[in-house]
């Protein structure tokens, strides 16, 4: 069988696709990752092959200038309807999907789907595995007759959203069923000689690797579950790791994206390290080369480092604070090891709701994260057996989904189910 993996240039995106990759290989399939050509190196560290489409950042500067990039602090609407759908009306949806597609989702999918499709039709994937936002791996499975799936990275916001949305559609009177996302999908199809089907938003199923309790399903949708296997790219364990801690391990752990994207964390990292200092834990603080600066002390019991693997880190810990990620909260979960989350953007929110109501951590909006206010709950989390007794049941959780390896029996048997001829065979 061959396999096409489609990602648009993030890391995570492509961290959540490595070990189903790497275990459809293992399993003898022909495996290609489609990306742009800057990515490419991210994608051969991971051991796979890649396939450079579209144009690098250089050859497309200045196309994107007035992109409609959702705002930090917040799920980019129309998908704020999976937070609480009742509540999101008509207006609010349409105008969403006006901009997040226009400004979005077709910018960043126009630079790959050309050059996508042709490699498609020419190399003959039997399936294409593409993550929410990449919506030019489906366009290209269409084109070819692939069986096609989402790779989730995320709660489906994107799913719950589109339900909601058409749910609202059909509600509509005559004349009045605009639809923006269908109707650019529909200008790329018929371009490549189909028509639109709504498989080409929400993919024939949707492959998810968050645990139950955490979970969020749109109703019309099939859903196949994976038990998330951490990666986070190139990685050295230091040597300090090597031995137990000698008190009460924590991890502090804010992820990426804002360090990158806008300069700074949504928390204050130096009231948290202020506030655990008389605490008797050692602190390990993940702290991005480009905030180190924003650190004017440094106390005994905390040890600050740039990067350090998460799933060698996480076994060693007591407890884990981060920002409700959704591989940081499956890597801590994998370990057993409760957790406080404190969410900023995007699904964040709603991860941490979904830790709370399991019963495996607790949860503070990043907004209200000062130190003192992480420093109660911590203790909370050190000293209440509940916790740890919940975060072993969202660890068995994890460990009772199927591993990658049933997984690819189970591509097999619905690439057979969804295969169809090419578009204009």
């Amino acid at each position: 069988m061959r396999v096409l993996f489609t990602t648009l240039p993030g890391p995570t995106l492509l961290y959540f696709m490595a070990p189903l990759a790497w275990a459809l290989r293992i399993a003898g399939h022909e495996v290609r990752v489609a990306c742009e050509p800057d990515f490419v190196e991210t994608v051969t560290q991971a051991g796979l092959t890649a396939v450079p489409v579209g144009v690098g950042d250089e050859e497309s500067a200045g196309d994107d200038e007035d992109d409609d990039e959702p705002e930090t602090g917040e799920v980019p609407a129309p998908y704020d309807a999976a937070v609480s759908p009742g509540s999101v009306e008509w207006e609010h949806m349409l105008t969403g999907y006006r901009g997040c597609t226009t400004g979005w989702h077709r910018p960043m999918n126009d630079v790959l789907t050309a050059d996508l499709v042709d490699f498609a039709r020419r190399w003959r994937p039997d399936l294409v595995l593409w993550e929410p936002c990449a919506f030019a791996g489906a366009i290209a499975a269409k084109a070819c007759g692939a069986a096609h799936a989402r790779v989730m990275w995320c709660l489906d916001v994107f799913g719950v959203a589109r339900e909601h949305f058409l749910r609202l559609k059909a509600e509509r009177p005559a004349g009045d069923h605009e639809d923006p996302l269908a109707d650019w999908l529909a200008e790329e199809a018929a371009r490549y000689g189909f028509e639109f089907t709504e498989d080409m938003v929400t993919g024939h199923f949707t492959i998810e690797q968050l645990p139950p309790s955490i979970r969020l399903h749109a109703e019309g949708l099939d859903y196949l579950p994976l038990r998330y296997t951490p990666y986070g790219g190139p990685a050295t364990v230091p040597d300090w790791l090597w031995a137990p801690p000698e008190r009460p391990r924590v991890a502090l752990t804010l992820g990426l994206s804002l360090a990158v994207e806008i300069d700074r964390y949504a928390v204050d990292v130096q009231g948290v390290i202020d506030a655990v200092a008389d605490l008797d834990v050692e602190l390990v603080a993940t702290v991005h080369d480009s905030q180190r600066h924003t650190l004017t002390s440094i106390p005994d019991n905390v040890r600050v480092v740039p990067y350090v693997p998460l799933h060698h880190l996480a076994p060693t810990c007591a407890a884990v604070i981060h920002h409700a990620g959704a591989g940081t909260l499956a890597t801590t979960t994998l370990h057993g090891v409760p957790q406080l989350a404190l969410p900023w953007e995007f699904d964040e929110p709603m991860i941490a709701d979904g830790l709370v109501r399991s019963g495996a951590g607790l949860a503070l909006p990043a907004t209200e994260a000062t130190g003192a206010a992480v420093r109660e709950r911590l203790r909370g989390l050190l000293d209440e057996p509940a916790f740890r007794q919940g975060a072993g049941r969202l660890r068995d959780e994890m460990l009772a989904m199927p591993d990658p390896h049933e997984v690819v029996l189970r591509l097999e048997e619905l690439a057979g189910k969804h295969r169809s001829a090419p578009a204009g065979a």
